[in-house]
């Protein structure tokens, strides 16, 4: 969480990160502005290296959009595009502590 606070959650193979916090109730503010759509960047989280090297490669679309994301980093991915594989058991993403909303710029 942006607070530092960190929360477990279950989830199923295949589900976006953006999907698993709206079904796990999640208060991040401002998470998920689009649906995911890919048309913001308030999904934006930040992964420690090892486990970024294991996720797909971003679109041009994502890219674009996390060009004007808060706090960006080089391990930077939008929730709505990372899907939850068996590799990512474990993981832990670092919520940024601000929200840049693309569609506002």
């Amino acid at each position: 969480m942006a607070d530092g606070q960190t929360v477990t959650v279950q989830s199923k193979e295949g589900e976006n990160l953006l999907d698993i916090a709206i079904e796990n109730d999640l208060d991040i503010d401002g998470f998920g502005a689009c649906e995911g759509t890919l048309a913001c960047s308030t999904c934006h989280l930040i992964f420690e290296q090892p486990i970024y090297d294991q996720l797909e490669e971003p679109t041009d679309e994502e890219l674009d959009m996390l060009d004007l994301a808060f706090e960006l980093t080089d391990t930077s991915r939008l929730g709505c595009q990372v899907c939850v594989t068996k590799a990512l058991d474990g993981l832990t993403v670092k919520v940024p502590e601000g929200v840049a909303d693309a569609r506002d710029v």
